[in-house]
């Protein structure tokens, strides 16, 4: 069995595993729970920068990420073997569980916060051209005009620790500790990055993929703001306009999705595309 091989090789005899499957699909990935020596952990295959995120900056335990066991590479691929978080995710949002994630980040982004560091992981620059190339699909004055603000905002404001794909289901919640998780793309980056993700495509619809009401939105941009932006320095007028202009970015991404494949039909795009315009309109494009 290739996974009793991969531990091995990380000196570990395996009990049981379980494959986990995608919260988005249902299909299975290569992730998987596993229980040995006592314990039960994740080993998970790697994607995109996760090796190197891990090993750069989260070798020491942290209460935000899960402790790193071990790793191992075997047929042309790398593995982790980190702690497993029992809990849920935030994909139905609640005041109580958002505090904590929001507690999470903010340590988190403290303890990097314009730390000069290596250029690993997935970092600023090498984010650059895909948040680039997303303008070429916009096909709307308005929209390229506001994108175009937010590419100087992302090259200007201050850099810190981000999870580049901080979705509701990218973070684990148990008890007072949240947790994230799915690290193929994290690295310092524009500070704005993690939470402009997780709140954007939250929806005030019980029946949601991501349940998010507007007013925890708004508490989460004001909470972020009370317990850390505006102690790094930075005035709330310059916050809240440099949130507006990463959030647009987010709601740009099912605009650029419809236009690359020809599909402006899909209810997303619609969506989203009608959100980008008020959003711009409200900034001033």
């Amino acid at each position: 069995m290739i996974i009793e091989k991969i531990l091995r090789k990380m000196g570990i005899s395996l009990t049981s595993v379980t494959q986990f499957q995608n919260a988005e699909d249902g299909e299975f990935y290569n992730a998987w729970k596993i229980k040995a020596d006592g314990k039960t952990m994740v080993l998970k295959q790697t994607k995109g920068h996760e090796l190197d995120t891990y090993q750069t900056f989260f070798s020491v335990p942290s209460t935000y990420t899960p402790r790193l066991y071990g790793t191992a590479r075997y047929e042309d691929a790398d593995y982790l073997l980190i702690e497993y978080i029992p809990g849920d995710d935030l994909r139905r949002c609640d005041r109580e569980r958002l505090t904590v994630v929001l507690d999470s980040l903010i340590a988190m982004q403290k303890a990097w916060w314009e730390l000069p560091t290596p250029e690993k992981g997935f970092h600023y620059a090498q984010s650059l051209p895909g948040r680039e190339n997303r303008r070429n699909f916009l096909k709307d004055p308005q929209l390229e005009a506001a994108y175009d603000a937010f590419l100087r905002e992302y090259s200007t404001v201050p850099r810190t620790l981000c999870h580049d794909d901080l979705l509701p289901f990218n973070v684990i919640c148990n008890g007072g500790r949240a947790v994230f998780i799915d690290w193929e793309y994290g690295g310092i980056l524009p500070y704005l990055t993690s939470l402009a993700r997780l709140i954007a495509h939250g929806e005030d619809a019980e029946d949601a993929f991501f349940y998010m009401t507007e007013p925890d939105k708004a508490f989460a941009a004001a909470y972020y703001y009370d317990n850390f932006v505006g102690e790094m320095g930075i005035s709330y007028d310059n916050y809240r306009r440099s949130l507006g202009l990463f959030l647009f970015y987010e709601y740009c991404e099912w605009v650029y999705v419809g236009n690359k494949y020809n599909d402006t039909t899909m209810p997303r795009y619609r969506s989203y595309f009608q959100k980008a315009k008020q959003l711009a309109a409200e900034l001033g494009y």
